[in-house]
């Protein structure tokens, strides 16, 4: 799924003339590995290898786990997105939860998180899922801008357990 956008220059200077968004396959690693360990870095998180390992599994098997890599004109790798679907207690066509979204620093501001968004909301229509939703921490108030015009905020507040 290709996805045009017009060429224009950021404050940092990167150029995007064309935009590839694309499904991940099972000969991206090398190239999807490092986003990975950026967005955790962001995130200030860690996984272990085994984590790492069983989502490439999954992702690449389409077990579950589906992505998305978002390719330049010059065929960098700009950004990539994880989701899943799953049923629902209200919903006959199920939800898409995007679980995961990274756009490298050079790129950001130039609409590549918000045609990552646009192709999970794409996949997800094309597979029955009514709803399309994802969350992300109170401080990447960058992420949040993008989210309000792309989005509406849901209501409620979530609450966890961890094991």
């Amino acid at each position: 799924m290709a996805d045009r956008i017009p060429s224009w220059k950021s404050t940092t200077g990167f150029f995007i003339s064309e935009l590839l968004i694309r499904p991940i396959d099972a000969a991206d690693r090398a190239e999807w590995e490092p986003l990975w360990g950026a967005y955790l870095a962001f995130y200030e998180k860690t996984v272990t290898p085994e984590v790492t390992d069983f989502l490439w599994t999954h992702m690449t098997n389409a077990d579950g786990v589906f992505g998305f890599l978002a390719i330049g004109a010059n065929r960098e790798v700009l950004g990539l997105v994880h989701f899943l679907y799953h049923p629902s207690t209200w919903r006959v066509g199920g939800c898409c939860y995007l679980e995961d979204l990274f756009v490298i620093p050079a790129a950001r501001g130039q609409r590549v998180g918000r045609r990552l968004i646009a192709a999970v909301a794409e996949a997800a229509r094309a597979k029955g899922a009514e709803i399309l939703y994802w969350q992300t921490e109170e401080f990447n108030g960058t992420a949040r801008r993008l989210y309000e015009r792309v989005a509406k905020r849901s209501p409620f507040i979530r609450y966890q357990i961890d094991f």
